[in-house]
């Protein structure tokens, strides 16, 4: 499991930083830089998260993810396929099948297990080459940082994201959550201060996040 990250030195600086800020243009669009004002090594820690939470066998597969497959012995049916937006593929003997929603080694299992009514013993191996753009990611103090979907066709909130994690951990800074978010080759910093949205029911506050932001919840300086 992904490990938490945190410096009480860049969380107190983070603090002072204006609730939006401009930051120079980003030219890699998988991994999201930290914008100005952010200590360089926790924009590092943030990249090598999502880098950890893309590689993991945690990340879960999603409409839109590229992937490549082989099969031992079988270079005849390697296939480099999208994903479609019902979530399945059309590989060779078994037809669509869907994947989405599944983990890569799930995916591989059933991949295999279809594919055992044409090949003996067969053996799969899956690679992700290139992500879906719905993808947002859920960093630092939450039960369960992880890389997740927006549903298709539906809106996902600050809050709603953080709560499909599992919440906060005991000690979550709630009032200083950051969004991390390219917009038009600027890298923005938009500070949601939950404790708001759920004590006193400002859910004005509660924004809904675009694919590839960074959603990053810091730990608590008291």
């Amino acid at each position: 499991m992904l490990k938490h990250f945190y410096f009480v030195f860049i969380i107190t600086f983070l603090f002072s930083c204006s609730s939006v800020k401009n930051v120079v243009k980003n030219d890699n669009n998988d991994l999201p830089d930290a914008p100005a004002g952010y200590n360089q090594s926790l924009s590092k820690q943030v990249e090598s998260n999502i880098a950890q939470l893309k590689s993991s066998g945690d990340y879960i597969l999603q409409s839109g993810d590229l992937v490549d497959i082989k099969v031992f012995m079988e270079t005849s049916m390697d296939r480099t396929l999208r994903i479609s937006g019902s979530g399945t593929i059309t590989f060779p003997l078994v037809g669509n099948i869907k994947i989405a929603g599944k983990s890569v080694a799930q995916a591989e299992e059933i991949l295999s297990n279809e594919l055992k009514k044409y090949i003996k013993n067969p053996q799969v191996s899956l690679l992700i080459k290139e992500y879906g753009n719905t993808t947002v990611y859920i960093l630092g103090e939450v039960k369960t940082p992880s890389a997740i979907p927006i549903p298709p066709g539906k809106s996902l909130t600050v809050l709603e994201a953080i709560s499909s994690v599992g919440g906060f951990t005991p000690i979550a800074s709630t009032s200083k959550v950051k969004v991390l978010r390219m917009e038009n080759g600027i890298q923005k910093s938009i500070e949601v201060d939950i404790s708001q949205i759920t004590k006193q029911g400002k859910k004005s506050l509660d924004i809904p996040l675009m694919p590839n932001d960074v959603v990053f919840v810091p730990q608590s300086i008291f």
